[in-house]
């Protein structure tokens, strides 16, 4: 019956049907993506259309029917991240230089004004003049004068027909009238690009919907040169090739914001010339490898062990091996914050139980043994596991043949038993490395990478790895850098596109032991 549904006329009326709904849904995506000025995420879409209507509507491929939801998700979830970062890395791509060019140009152009030096300010009430102009009426407390300004003119006015709140502030004119509070509502985002003429220096700029100060532009953009000039004291303001407009005579002395500007390989450069971030950097990687080689030492020697102790006949084994494996079992993210609480230097469970007051998270010493027991206990019962299932491949003649010769039990685990352990389990040794290389979240959850000496103003932690170091460096509410983050990535990437490639070529040579 089931074979029956899916040929025929009804299968391709079925299929035509999903195609549809499907396109619609990429072609309305694209045309999102289009109108935020996302074109290469709206190519992909358009691509991805294309080959879906093209591979399900003809012939020409059926593999490609099979392979193409997962070749398309991998080309979105994957290489495009991927090929993202890698851009990202080469550019300076920070707090300050977040905008395009354009954009911060214009917000350098809005900025680029200055207060008169008294700092005047005005009451005005915002309305419009009898022609359908935006404008401001005030008292000019300089001239003297009552006054009307539009963005392109000032009028003056007499205070006979000028009608006033309670507080003397003028409201209407016969030549304006007051927004309602609706009207003003509509305005609420437009306030701050806002001007209103007030003499060939001045204009008025607005401090929301009851005050006006004097404001005159204080720098100006050359379109043909690419340059700002200060209108204040002449300076010039060239693009520095970094993403800044910087003055021509103090390079040192730069416009913000800047925007995201190719520095080609100078974030890497700056992992190691840089000494601010090349300390950190290489504190970071070296306990970044050392956690990620304890963690597997500690979890692989106590699983061996345990898998060797319930490897014999013993009453109660199949009880022993279920409570063993429960660390296993539970989400990892809960167990983490249970022993946060655990390690609490007050009220944590284990300084009840050892009678101490130990700071467990305040000292880089003991934070890291936190981590390190924390992950043992996460990651024992994996190894556990992996070893109770080799110990039973490796067979039982070799250990006894080994006995008859006079061979003691260490000797049968040090020259038959390990060796053999370790070449069955090599590739899995190594990608449990590259995972705890990256285990983010027992650094975030537990210590947050800390302690950090903050006064200092350092940003990498007693206990941060390479990732947990890359994620600060790109989210910091202070300062991020996701330029130089994207260029740890893409190292971090590298090194453990290695480790896992050498965990491959280990299990070939697992391949050949069969």
């Amino acid at each position: 019956m089931l074979v029956t549904i899916f040929r025929g006329k009804f299968a391709f009326v079925l299929k035509v049907i999903t195609l549809l709904i499907l396109s619609s849904i990429l072609v309305m995506l694209a045309q999102q993506a289009l109108a935020q000025g996302e074109y290469v995420i709206a190519g992909f879409l358009a691509l991805a259309t294309f080959a879906i209507n093209f591979i399900y509507l003809t012939k020409k491929s059926i593999p490609l029917k099979f392979f193409l939801p997962g070749l398309l998700f991998l080309l979105a979830f994957v290489v495009g991240p991927i090929a993202y970062t890698v851009t990202m890395s080469g550019f300076q791509y920070q707090t300050g230089n977040t905008l395009s060019k354009p954009e911060a140009i214009e917000r350098l152009t809005k900025l680029g004004v200055t207060q008169d030096p008294d700092q005047t300010i005005f009451d005005v009430t915002i309305g419009k003049t009898n022609s359908g102009e935006l404008g401001l009426i005030y008292f000019d407390t300089l001239q003297n004068e009552f006054a009307i300004s539009t963005e392109s003119k000032k009028i003056s006015q007499f205070r006979a027909g000028i009608v006033f709140d309670d507080f003397d502030i003028p409201l209407r004119s016969p030549e304006f009238s007051e927004l309602s509070t609706e009207e003003l509502t509509t305005l609420d985002k437009e306030i701050p690009s806002l001007k209103f003429f007030y003499n060939d220096e001045y204009y008025l700029g607005l401090e929301g919907f009851q005050a006006a100060s004097l404001y005159k532009q204080a720098t100006r953009y050359d379109v043909e040169k690419d340059q700002f000039v200060s209108l204040l004291n002449g300076d010039i303001y060239s693009d520095n090739g970094k993403g800044h407009y910087a003055n021509t005579k103090d390079p040192e002395d730069i416009l913000q914001p800047g925007w995201r500007a190719p520095i080609w390989f100078e974030n890497y450069a700056k992992l190691f010339s840089e000494e601010r971030i090349r300390t950190p950097f290489i504190q970071v990687f070296i306990w970044t490898m050392a956690f990620a080689g304890l963690s597997v030492l500690t979890t692989f020697a106590l699983g061996l062990l345990l898998a060797l102790a319930l490897n014999k006949p013993i009453r109660g084994r199949r009880i022993y091996r279920s409570i063993l494996i429960l660390p296993y079992a539970m989400p990892s993210v809960m167990s983490i914050l249970i022993w946060g609480g655990m390690f609490n230097t007050e009220f944590g469970a284990i300084n009840n139980l050892l009678g101490t007051e130990i700071a467990w998270f305040q000292s880089a010493a003991f934070a890291r043994t936190a981590v390190i027991l924390v992950n043992l206990w996460l990651g024992f019962p994996y190894f556990y596991l992996v070893a109770s299932g080799a110990l039973q491949a490796i067979p039982a003649e070799l250990s006894e043949a080994a006995a008859i010769d006079g061979a003691s039990p260490r000797q049968i685990f040090n020259k038959i038993t390990l060796p053999l352990l370790l070449k069955i389990l090599a590739p899995l040794l190594i990608a449990s490395f590259a995972f705890n290389f990256n285990n983010f979240n027992l650094i975030f959850l537990l210590t947050g990478g800390g302690p950090i000496n903050q006064l200092d103003g350092e940003l990498a932690g007693a206990t941060d790895i390479l990732i947990s170091y890359t994620y600060k460096i790109a989210f910091n509410e202070g300062s991020s850098n996701l330029g130089l983050a994207s260029a740890i990535s893409v190292l971090i990437f590298l090194l453990v596109a290695s480790i896992s490639l050498y965990g491959l070529k280990k299990s070939k040579v697992m391949e050949d032991l069969k």
